[in-house]
């Protein structure tokens, strides 16, 4: 069973929410390695694409997350409005004119996602970014043949370990990067808010 355009606008609804709940963690970790602005920065998309939810309710999943990409390209300074709007928008194209996000779909979405911000950060797998949340969570989804709530389910517990995994991790990508050494020991920040993310996805098609 599919996910409606309205079972994707209350899955953003609650991942804005898990951002406001989020957002002085986020600021803590960008603090030790970046510059302290990711919390905020994602606070201030999340209730921009809420305002415009409520002004331009979109009618397709695809529609939806176009929406959010040009929100957050719109809104989020740093580097984490060009790469989120960037993942966004990619799996907006992935996911075309469908009426419903087909459980399928969302290996294919999130392979999007992956590759838009690959593209955009010049970022791989051991540098410390959002990119090692990102990619087991799309060979997770990948590996699900089921519902779309049980292939995102199987993403954000993916995402959330590969986030775990930046702790140790010297960055190579970044404002991180700067610290050398110093970069260790500290989750990065992009791959905590990419796992907060997806578990509200998740939760949210649960309950869908």
């Amino acid at each position: 069973m599919g996910c409606t355009a309205a079972d994707v606008v209350a899955a953003l609804r609650a991942a804005a929410a898990v951002v406001q709940e989020h957002r002085d963690e986020l600021v803590r970790l960008d603090q030790a390695i970046g510059d302290a602005d990711h919390g905020e920065n994602m606070k201030r998309g999340f209730t921009a694409l809420l305002s415009r939810l409520d002004a331009e309710p979109p009618d397709t999943p695809g529609k939806a997350l176009k929406l959010v990409a040009t929100t957050l390209i719109s809104t989020v300074g740093g580097a984490a409005g060009p790469l989120y709007g960037t993942a966004f928008l990619r799996a907006s194209a992935a996911l075309g004119d469908a009426a419903e996000l087909e459980p399928a779909a969302v290996a294919r979405a999130l392979q999007a996602a992956l590759d838009g911000v690959v593209a955009r950060g010049k970022a791989a797998v051991g540098d410390k970014t959002m990119v090692d949340a990102l990619t087991p969570a799309v060979a997770a989804a990948e590996g699900v043949d089921g519902s779309v709530a049980a292939a995102l389910s199987a993403a954000a517990d993916a995402a959330e370990e590969g986030a775990a995994s930046t702790v140790p991790m010297v960055a190579r990508k970044g404002r991180a990067s700067y610290l050398g050494e110093r970069s260790a020991g500290h989750l990065d920040p992009g791959a905590r808010s990419t796992a907060l993310l997806l578990r509200a996805f998740a939760d949210a098609a649960a309950k869908a």
